[in-house]
């Protein structure tokens, strides 16, 4: 059991993608004209403070004391790299994994915490905060974006829509539809994907016999770039190019971010059972991790100690922990929320759905 990614790995290939600092902490091009340092700070602040949520959230999801999560750890320099590139006008449009770019382009943790606690209230962002809701169904989000980027254009506004998405969204009509329309109306739209090999249980092998998913934007005349996911320096400039390209009328680009997600799918998931899971995520962890990468990197420059790390390591943790707090003291969602704002006319069979979970929930009142 293997994937397009640890092949990847096992043959030395990343270096066939767009790569500027290496695993060992090396560059391979000049950065100092183009990332200054304290991007390079916030770069590694960011990363630490999304793992530190990741996995505080993970452990959150097994006490019991939030539903099930869709981990991301190893994936951050793709979001954090991607989110840090963008303005502050910037249309978001994330799905279910990807909070840690939600974050850093300015969503509240505590708002993430109570959207996997169940909460409608997780899904709203700071006022003035282009950041749409988590999109759960696979690939729609893509043409939302499309769409209000295409309404930028026509307003002549200064600001570009990003869609994240998985590998296995490749394979939805959906992403097709929205390259298709991007393409013709030269919308300014970056399509980010974060390839991590597998649609759940499906490599992406299985899925397709395009060796890319970046050459797929040849079949719609637009920019396609195929980027080293955890390199942070790699995926900042490459979407600030996007960006640029956007703005200026170019159009939109296809971005696809080689990466591994350490963990299972969701919490709910046990990769075991389809994937080499522990080795695959121990050869990533040991050669390629986004963060020890920017770290020796660091320490190489005279950036980054151990005495930083650790006045870091105890903000993070304490900004986390205030969040977590301010969530857990909301009141417990209601199940019945689930129902409010599908329908203008709500059909007969969601009436009765509707009424017998009342029935169930005063009964359980009642014990």
């Amino acid at each position: 059991m293997t994937s397009v990614n640890s092949e990847i790995v096992n043959k030395g290939e990343l270096s066939k993608v767009y790569q500027v600092l290496t695993p060992n902490g090396d560059i391979l091009e000049p950065i100092e004209a183009k990332i200054h340092e304290s991007v390079i700070l916030k770069m590694y602040e960011n990363m630490l403070l999304v793992r530190a949520f990741d996995r505080k959230s993970v452990n959150l999801q097994r006490q019991g004391r939030m539903g099930t999560y869709s981990p991301f750890e190893g994936q951050e320099a793709s979001q954090v790299g991607s989110a840090l590139a963008l303005s502050s006008n910037d249309w978001l449009f994330p799905t279910y994994r990807d909070h840690a770019a939600a974050i850093v382009h300015g969503q509240d943790m505590y708002r993430v915490f109570l959207y996997w606690k169940g909460h409608i209230e997780g899904s709203i962002s700071p006022e003035g905060k282009k950041i749409m809701p988590p999109s759960v169904p696979i690939a729609t989000q893509m043409i939302h974006a499309v769409g209000t980027s295409w309404a930028s254009k026509i307003k002549n506004e200064q600001n570009v829509s990003i869609a994240y998405f998985g590998d296995g969204a490749s394979s939805e009509g959906d992403f097709h539809e929205a390259l298709n329309f991007a393409g013709v109306f030269k919308t300014p739209t970056i399509f980010f994907c974060q390839n991590n090999g597998y649609a759940i249980s499906v490599p992406f092998e299985s899925q397709s016999s395009s060796k890319t998913i970046s050459q797929r934007a040849l079949a719609y005349d637009i920019k396609g770039v195929r980027v080293d996911g955890n390199d942070i320096f790699a995926v900042w400039l490459t979407v600030k190019d996007a960006i640029e390209r956007g703005l200026k009328g170019e159009g939109p680009t296809l971005i696809e971010a080689v990466t591994f997600r350490y963990g299972a799918h969701t919490t709910a998931d046990d990769p075991k059972k389809y994937r080499d899971q522990e080795d695959l995520s121990n050869l990533w962890r040991e050669h390629y991790d986004p963060l020890d990468r920017l770290k020796k990197f660091m320490n190489q420059n005279g950036l980054w100690n151990d005495e930083k790390e650790a006045e870091l390591v105890k903000r993070i943790n304490d900004q986390i922990d205030i969040h977590l707090n301010k969530a857990e003291s909301y009141p417990m969602a209601d199940p019945l929320d689930m129902f409010n704002h599908v329908y203008a006319q709500t059909p007969w069979q969601i009436l009765e759905q509707q009424e017998e979970l009342k029935q169930s929930l005063r009964k359980g009142e009642r014990k």
